[in-house]
């Protein structure tokens, strides 16, 4: 008896199609999971082949296969077996399937009222999204209640998704077959938790892999690989996807149990024991650990970032049009770490989410922000940004304004740089200018980082106050 709801089928009679072969249980298994919600699945399996044409089916690949992705190949002898037909049956056996099939054909409805069994028998007429329609003998019932029951199960449907084979074999016997195929709804992505030490100065830093296992298929006893990097593929965009529960974290200088490798223009993350990823199944495997990884806690404050990032693509900008005010005060909290060997590090870091904890004196731990990290190659800096300091404020002003010409200005500003801290702070100020620009006059030394930004350093005294001045000529 199948139970769906108030639904119930009783199959009597189980009829089903047949074939002339069946291949085995996959011997070895290869899973290549890519960080874009899909997969290479690579199979081996056992089959017995009469020369001639033979009909194989596989009874369990992925739900969410690509059906035009299926290579077949005899390890066997690669030149005796030809792949003429492929079928892909996935119309499974399920209650909507059986009375959807059995329109036509004559069913019991059984209702239980007060101890007593009502039955009637009718011709299935309709099975639409609004309801069951069954014709009986002396009227037409619409969403009778109670058990269904047919008399046998349709023909045309399968227990689960499944490939069938046309072979033509010129050598028969026993074959050992490679069956691979891109398999949708698995994904794997990076998380990290990085628990910083209570003066600031060193990181341990611990990855985790969260595989999520959507793709209609048990991947027994295999060897797993993780891609990691941008894989170019004509499809649309994926649905979000989602994430499991953080773990503990595990010990740092513990043996990695990934070995990485370049791939191609990617990175490959093979575990170094197989392992079982189960159908509809979260699974979580430590990356990596390094510890006392020499960090760095800066502040930055990007007073004029909003005006930066509203204006810059503009092409009727004209400087000076009080366009360049600013309310904003925050200063950005953030934690640098360089990815090398020298620092414990120098892997390719895969990208995902980092979570951050603050580790007190007295062994306390809090959380202290979180950010995402692109894919980082060794010898590269990570920075993540954590919020915005609570002690330390900005105030950006524009104090002169002059209109040399129709296409020069020139404009003086102050930033004002305040910290409530006990301690003194270094503080990074960074400024954005535009078109052809010229700093005439600063009061701090600047460094210009590209054709648009200069980056101001400065050391702001413990409940002291800081300002910088500078004057700007702008061409355009």
């Amino acid at each position: 008896m199948v139970r769906f709801g108030m639904v119930v089928f009783a199959v009597l009679l189980a009829v089903g199609p047949c074939f002339a072969a069946t291949a085995s249980k996959p011997s070895g298994v290869e899973l290549t999971i890519y960080n874009q919600n899909f997969a290479l699945v690579k199979e081996t399996r056992d089959m017995t082949l009469e020369e001639g044409i033979n009909f194989v089916s596989v009874e369990d690949v992925a739900a969410s296969i690509e059906r035009s992705s299926v290579h077949f190949k005899s390890l066997t002898d690669p030149n005796s077996v030809v792949v003429r037909e492929q079928n892909y049956q996935y119309d499974v056996i399920n209650p909507r399937t059986i009375l959807d099939k059995s329109v036509g054909k004559r069913i019991k409805v059984r209702r239980f009222v007060d101890g007593s069994v009502h039955e009637q028998q009718g011709v299935l007429l309709s099975t639409a999204d609004n309801g069951v329609v069954l014709q009986t003998a002396t009227g037409v019932i619409l969403n009778p209640g109670g058990e269904m029951e047919v008399s046998e199960l349709p023909g045309g449907l399968v227990s689960r998704p499944t490939l069938v084979w046309k072979l033509e074999a010129s050598k028969g016997g026993g074959h050992r077959t490679e069956i691979s195929y891109l398999a949708n709804q698995i994904n794997w992505i990076a998380d990290y938790v990085a628990v910083v030490d209570p003066l600031d100065k060193y990181v341990d830093l611990t990855g985790w892999v969260t595989l999520d296992n959507r793709s209609g298929a048990t991947y027994e006893n295999a060897t797993l690989n993780l891609m990691a990097g941008d894989v170019h593929r004509v499809q649309e965009p994926e649905a979000p996807r989602a994430r499991g529960a953080m773990l503990d974290m595990a010990y740092a200088g513990a043996e990695p149990q990934f070995a990485e490798k370049a791939f191609f223009e990617y990175h490959l993350y093979t575990l170094k024991e197989k392992t079982t990823v189960k159908d509809k199944e979260t699974k979580q495997i430590t990356l990596m650990t390094a510890a006392r990884v020499p960090a760095k806690k800066l502040y930055i404050y990007d007073g004029r970032q909003t005006w930066w990032g509203m204006w810059r693509y503009r092409t009727d900008y004209r400087p000076g049009e009080s366009y360049d005010v600013s309310a904003n005060k925050k200063i950005n909290v953030l934690v640098e770490i360089m990815n090398s060997k020298e620092n414990n590090l120098g892997i390719p870091l895969p990208k995902g989410k980092v979570r951050v904890y603050k580790q007190e004196a007295d062994a306390n731990q809090h959380f202290v922000g979180e950010d995402m990290i692109d894919h980082t190659p060794k010898d590269e800096k990570v920075r993540l940004y954590l919020g915005d300091a609570f002690d330390v404020v900005g105030e950006h002003t524009r104090m002169n304004f002059r209109r040399i010409s129709s296409h020069e200005v020139e404009e003086s500003f102050e930033i004002s740089l305040r910290n409530h801290k006990d301690a003194p702070v270094t503080v990074v100020a960074v400024e954005h200018l535009v078109s052809d620009w010229k700093i005439i006059e600063s009061s701090h030394k600047y460094f210009k980082k590209d054709a648009s930004t200069v980056e101001i350093p400065v050391e702001v005294p413990k409940d002291g106050e800081v300002k910088i001045t500078y004057t700007v000529r702008t061409k355009w």
